[in-house]
């Protein structure tokens, strides 16, 4: 399996779960400027929608968008896989909150909003990220284990920083526990990041 990735990009997650879930695959990172594939193929000749990430299995077939690939991912580990049922459900629950209502404004921000509107924008954000602190009830989102929407959640804290939205303290913890795992720290080496807790 190969994953195509931009640095510190929404693939991130995809990047972490796979790590987390001890799978076999290989990384290439995709330039965000030109769209050039590390080896130097267009990435949209890979995946035509022309964004990460982008997962390609063995027999050439693919998989994209976050959520299907955090679902997938979780359901091929005993270590991530929520139990059928509402468990599941709540998991799909938190990821497409965090994809339509943290991952897209962002994008917003970042590229299709001019000065004047940022910080309407950034208010917007920082209100979605209360709402998700005021639910915080275990050490990770959904409780007491990290779960695929952990990974997803980290990557938007990430930005939050980068971009200097304001999020609760209730956050520092929590960025502090994520990146203290092993499958963590390894995809930020292979990605040539950093670590963002104080």
């Amino acid at each position: 399996m190969r994953l195509y990735y931009f640095a510190d990009g929404c693939s991130l997650a995809t990047h972490i779960a796979m790590r987390e879930a001890g799978m076999d695959f290989e990384i290439e990172e995709v330039d965000v400027q030109t769209r050039l594939t590390e080896s130097g193929r267009p990435f949209p000749e890979i995946n035509a929608k022309g964004y990460v990430p982008a997962l390609v299995f063995d027999d050439g077939s693919m998989l994209t968008e976050n959520v299907a690939l955090l679902d997938w991912v979780a359901q091929q580990s005993d270590a991530l896989r929520p139990e059928d049922g509402i468990p599941r459900t709540r998991q799909i629950e938190a990821l497409t909150f965090i994809s339509t209502e943290l991952h897209r404004p962002f994008l917003f921000l970042f590229f299709f909003v001019g000065e004047p509107e940022k910080p309407a924008v950034g208010g917007m954000i920082a209100g979605r990220f209360a709402h998700i602190a005021g639910r915080l009830a275990g050490d990770y989102l959904l409780g007491d284990h990290f779960s695929v929407a952990d990974a997803f959640l980290y990557v938007m804290l990430r930005w939050a920083k980068m971009s200097k939205v304001e999020v609760s303290d209730r956050f520092a913890p929590y960025v502090r526990r994520i990146e203290a795992r092993p499958a963590v720290r390894a995809a930020l080496d292979a990605e040539g990041l950093r670590t963002v807790a104080a």
